[in-house]
C-alpha cells in the first residue's frame, strides 16, 4: 500500500515518550581509578578503556579520576596493579588484556589473576580484571572483531562492577566507623 504524497509518516522515535535517564547513586566521597591495559594487542583491547569510560562516567566518576597506565603485556599487569595499590591513591583498579594462546595461556591467565586477586587482599584496593583469555586467536582472522566486541562489552560490565563495589565499601566503611558492623 503506498501513501498519498500529502500524507506524512511520522518516525516512531519521535513519538515515542523520552526514555528515562538512568539514575545511580552518587558516592559520598571522591574516587579515582587506575586503568592498567597491556599493549599487546592494543588494538583488540582498546576498546575496553573507551566504554569504561564511558560508563564509569555514567556512574559519578569524574573522566579526569580515571588515569590509564600501559604495560607491555599481561603478565606485567599485577607488578603495577601493586604499585599503583600502595600509593593508596586509587580507590579502585582495573586490569585489561588479552592473553593469547602460545603454549603458556593457562600459566600465565592463572599467574595474572591470583596476583590481582592477591593485590586486592593485601591492599584492600578492589582490583577488576578484564583479563581474556580466548582458545584461539589470530591476529586478522575474522574472529577479531569479535574479540574487539567482547572487549568493549567487557569494558561497560567491569565499570558497573567497580562502581558497584565502590558504593558498596564506602557503605560498609562507613557502618564499620560508625559501630554499627
Amino acid at each position: 500500500m503506498s501513501l498519498p504524497m500529502t500524507e506524512t509518516v511520522t518516525d516512531p522515535a519521535e513519538t515515542a515518550p523520552p526514555t528515562a535517564e538512568r539514575s545511580y547513586p552518587r558516592f559520598a566521597k571522591p574516587q579515582r581509578v587506575a586503568f592498567v591495559q597491556s599493549s599487546w594487542h592494543r588494538d583488540v583491547v582498546a576498546g575496553c578503556w573507551e566504554s569504561f569510560v564511558r560508563e564509569i562516567v555514567e556512574r559519578g566518576i569524574v573522566a579526569s579520576q580515571v588515569d590509564l597506565f600501559e604495560v607491555p603485556g599481561s603478565f606485567e599487569i599485577p607488578l603495577h596493579v601493586q604499585m599503583l595499590a600502595k600509593t593508596r591513591r586509587y580507590t579502585a583498579i582495573v586490569a585489561a588484556g588479552l592473553v593469547v594462546d602460545d603454549g603458556l595461556t593457562g600459566f600465565v591467565a592463572q599467574t595474572v589473576i591470583q596476583a590481582l586477586m592477591d593485590v586486592q587482599l593485601k591492599t584492600e584496593v578492589p582490583v577488576f580484571s578484564a583479563v581474556a583469555t580466548p582458545h584461539s586467536f589470530e591476529r586478522g582472522s575474522p574472529n577479531t572483531e569479535h574479540f574487539r566486541q567482547h572487549f568493549a562489552t567487557k569494558g561497560a560490565d567491569v565499570a558497573h562492577a567497580c562502581a558497584d563495589t565502590l558504593l558498596s565499601l564506602e557503605r560498609l566503611r562507613g557502618q564499620v566507623a560508625a559501630g554499627i558492623v
